[in-house]
């Protein structure tokens, strides 16, 4: 696939992206190359290629899943303008 200057033109204009007439024809030139490469990568076979879920054969450490923290709820309701059963109670916003 090869990109032509009015292309590029109109996807800088799509893009928002204030490209030069003299840009335009290096950025055209980028672009074919991206697309190259991409027409290469897609040409090679993967039928029998697992895919991975990280490159490296590696496993996260994994901590204690354990409390970490008191429970201050009783604590944080005292500080509550208005609380009633273990909520706060806050006023009618939207009618």
């Amino acid at each position: 696939m090869s990109l032509t200057q009015q292309d590029v033109a109109r996807i800088a204009k799509l893009a928002r992206i204030a490209v030069t007439e003299q840009e335009i024809t290096a950025v055209g030139q980028q672009l074919n190359d991206i697309f190259g490469l991409i027409e290469k990568m897609q040409a090679v076979n993967t039928d029998h290629v697992e895919p991975m879920a990280h490159p490296q054969d590696a496993s996260l450490r994994l901590r204690a899943d354990a409390v970490a923290e008191s429970n201050r709820r009783d604590d944080f309701m005292a500080l509550a303008p208005q609380a009633e059963a273990g909520l706060f109670l806050v006023p009618k916003v939207i009618e």
